[in-house]
């Protein structure tokens, strides 16, 4: 798979496409995986390889993750259900299925944290950054990319285009004071409310 990614990219960059290939590696839970695709990928010459922050380990870890991968992404979903330990197919704890939680929300903290101080990017992928406000709390977070189903873009930008990074920073410290996700979502319903009073 990576040779013939390899070859893609080769042949679309002599076309002159401008096409930017990055590849990342799933589930990656220790420093050594990370180590181990990012150097196979590079050998295989793949230029940009990373990985998905998928299971709390990776996400402890990520400023040494960072110095063999050249980006990360968050799969929400998944880093959810892992830090929870709720299975979101299994009907009888699906309610604890929620990335408002702040357990999630420290660790995808943690891992934004990595990505500003070593210059590396973090993007957001799973349903999490279609919710509105917690697509500002994400990028309060370090989020510097956010993926989402094509309805959810306009209401995101829209409420994106509405905060500051340091506002988006002040009201995911209000999420990550909470001790659950009712009352995660709720402190920073207020602090967004109290932000655009401030701003009328």
């Amino acid at each position: 798979q990576l040779t013939a990614l390899a070859e893609a990219d080769e042949q679309t960059r002599k076309a002159g496409s401008g096409a930017d290939l990055w590849v990342m590696a799933p589930m990656v839970s220790t420093v050594d995986e990370a180590e181990y695709f990012t150097a196979i990928a590079r050998e295989y010459g793949i230029r940009t390889a990373g990985v998905m922050v998928e299971v709390p380990s990776s996400a402890l870890l990520a400023e040494h993750i960072f110095a063999h991968a050249d980006f990360a992404s968050i799969g929400t979903n998944d880093l959810t259900q892992y830090t929870l330990a709720a299975d979101r197919l299994l009907g009888s704890v699906a309610g604890f299925q929620d990335p408002w939680h702040p357990a999630v929300l420290r660790l995808i903290r943690e891992v934004g944290a990595a990505g500003a101080r070593t210059g590396k990017p973090v993007g957001i992928c799973g349903e999490a950054a279609a919710d509105p406000l917690l697509a500002v709390v994400l990028v309060g977070l370090g989020a510097t990319s956010l993926s989402m189903a094509p309805t959810a873009l306009a209401d995101v930008r829209a409420t994106l285009l509405t905060y500051s990074l340091d506002d988006a920073r002040r009201i995911a410290e209000a999420a990550l004071a909470a001790t659950d996700a009712a009352t995660a979502r709720e402190a920073a319903h207020a602090a967004s409310d109290s932000q655009k009073e401030r701003t009328q």
